[in-house]
């Protein structure tokens, strides 16, 4: 056709298009293997059960105190209240003593529980004040219960609160309290090192700090008694 000139792209432009194309084919297999490692890098930090920032549970409706206990105020005016997930990831496994009844007052700093662990106890604080509405039996029958989500199975009271607004008003919420867990976090470990020095658990027990420094669930089972009070006033007083 008269006008009509032809011209082969892979004659003027070939060179480009193989470049850009062995780009891709190297490309695409080292985002795989990247994403791959990534995933296993993940899969063996949940395997050897590290305490890290992401998997401490962290609600973001709930407050969270010094003493390393939250309150959440439910609709119906009534505050449950609870262990946080750190504290519980440092302890490992523990049976709850509950030390209150409904109908009781108790005040902001009371003693509320106590958790125990091998004979080694911690006292666990009350948040707020208020009377005591309700408490949950069902963690001190099936211990087994204190390995679910601590915001939905393991409340230890409901507590009609007297002074809320007062008294959360120097908590933690939302991303302060992301924040705040991951200062406690960094501060345990200088706790846990000094532990050590102090005391070193026995060669047959388990180790509490993994290579690169990562905490390794559990570290303070290791502990005998006397280092569980240092904590106790260290992290929960």
């Amino acid at each position: 056709m008269e006008g009509f000139t032809y011209n082969n792209i892979f004659e003027t432009k070939g060179i480009e298009y193989l470049v850009i194309i062995a780009f891709f084919a190297i490309m695409v297999p080292f985002w795989l293997l990247l994403n791959r490692k990534a995933k296993v890098s993940l899969s063996v930090s949940k395997a050897t059960g590290l305490i890290t920032i992401n998997s401490i549970r962290i609600p973001q409706g709930a407050f969270f105190s010094k003493f390393h206990t939250w309150a959440h105020l439910d609709i119906n005016g009534d505050a449950k209240v609870g262990i946080d997930d750190l504290l519980l990831h440092i302890t490992g496994s523990v049976s709850i003593e509950n030390t209150k009844k409904p109908g009781e007052i108790i005040n902001k700093g009371d003693l509320l529980a106590r958790i125990s662990h091998n004979g080694k106890t911690l006292r666990i604080l009350s948040p707020v004040s208020g009377e005591i509405r309700a408490e949950n039996t069902e963690i001190t029958e099936n211990p087994d219960l204190i390995k679910d989500d601590p915001y939905r199975q393991l409340w230890i009271y409901t507590i009609k609160p007297t002074n809320w607004k007062a008294e959360t008003s120097t908590y933690y919420l939302a991303d302060e309290a992301t924040i705040w867990m991951l200062k406690e976090l960094a501060r345990f470990k200088d706790f846990l090192a000094a532990a050590v020095a102090k005391y070193k658990p026995e060669p047959s027990g388990r180790l509490v700090l993994q290579d690169g420094g990562e905490l390794l669930e559990q570290p303070l089972a290791e502990f005998p008694e006397e280092i569980w009070q240092e904590f106790q006033q260290e992290f929960l007083t």
